[in-house]
């Protein structure tokens, strides 16, 4: 039975322009909650995802991002699991529906019923909703995996990328490569996601071209770029003819300190991709509407047959929200980090 939703709720804000990466400039502030009008609901969250992307709308979203910048005193969102607890007249929804929305960062939703998607039991765990299927897409829609292929993933300890090896092998790779900043993530890779091999790319490690050709010593089929800058630059130099580069995050710019999060450059050698057929594609969900539903069932399929693990870490109550956001810029979590609030 769905509790009752409350008056004042609580949501994360941004207080203050940060100065760098964002962290202590967040707050957690009390918050009215509206009665649900017509065609709206209330959702009591129980999960929502704390994600890089938030830079870049944080830093000022550039133009061709399909989402509102954040400012100071406006509330954070992102993608969210919860309960229908209020509804308003003529929605579709009723108290106890689960569904996702994008009205994270706070204990309570008022959303259209429009733009909430209810869930199924098509996964064991409502959590997992909030699992990227960015690398399923690019990989199935614009990386083609061939049997064998060896194939390279950026970033691969990330939220995208600690999936990203797995469905690569379960699509038919031959040798899956990671990289990674953190020699402690590398081992974590290796052994509990069966990477073959990955290379770090910290400031103390040999140069990444150098680990990539000791890797791959016969080049790569497919990369997997979460990253951009350097890394792409170095897995540019190990590229067989004919490789196919997806590109899906630009985490080399919305990690930088230095950056506003809206751009990730790169050195690109033009003659080499020339000269052997190389191919960059960005991947964009919106332009891959099946992709998302085809990621959930196969994702689903997956999980049940031991086949997939679902690397993340859940950060207990929005109290600790503005630290789970310094953490991640950080890299001190593997996986998708999610905050849980509690059932009531």
């Amino acid at each position: 039975m769905s509790t009752p939703p409350p008056s004042v709720t609580r949501e994360v804000r941004l207080v203050t322009e940060p100065k760098g990466l964002p962290g202590p400039e967040l707050a957690v502030v009390a918050q009215r909650l509206p009665v649900p009008g017509p065609g709206q609901v209330v959702v009591r969250n129980r999960y929502f995802l704390v994600f890089p992307g938030l830079r870049t709308l944080i830093g000022g979203a550039p133009e061709g991002v399909p989402l509102p910048t954040i400012h100071v005193g406006d509330a954070l969102f992102g993608p969210a699991v919860g309960e229908v607890v209020a509804a308003g007249p003529g929605s579709p929804l009723r108290p106890g529906d689960v569904v996702t929305h994008l009205l994270g960062w706070r204990e309570h939703a008022l959303v259209t019923a429009a733009d909430c998607t209810v869930v199924g039991d098509v996964l064991p765990d409502p959590a997992a909703h909030l699992s990227s299927g960015a690398a399923y897409g690019a990989l199935t829609r614009l990386a083609g995996i061939r049997p064998g292929d060896t194939v390279l993933v950026t970033g691969a300890a990330g939220g995208v990328g600690s999936l990203a090896g797995q469905v690569a092998r379960l699509l038919g790779a031959g040798r899956v490569i990671g990289s990674t900043r953190s020699p402690g993530k590398a081992e974590r890779l290796r052994t509990e996601l069966g990477y073959d091999s990955v290379v770090v790319s910290d400031v103390r490690s040999p140069s990444l071209a150098g680990q990539l050709g000791v890797a791959a010593p016969e080049g790569v089929d497919v990369v997997l770029d979460t990253v951009g800058g350097q890394q792409l630059t170095a897995a540019l130099e190990v590229a067989r003819h004919g490789a196919r580069f997806a590109l899906v995050g630009a985490l080399s710019g919305q990690l930088s300190p230095h950056r506003d999060g809206g751009s990730a450059p790169a050195e690109i050698d033009t003659f080499r991709l020339v000269t052997r057929g190389i191919s960059l594609r960005g991947y964009n969900g919106s332009d891959h509407p099946d992709a998302a539903e085809e990621w959930v069932g196969r994702f689903g399929d997956w999980l049940r047959a031991g086949e997939i693990t679902f690397p993340h870490v859940r950060i207990p109550g929005i109290e600790r929200v503005p630290e789970a956001l310094q953490e991640l810029f950080e890299g001190r979590h593997f996986g998708t980090v999610i905050v849980e609030l509690p059932p009531h």
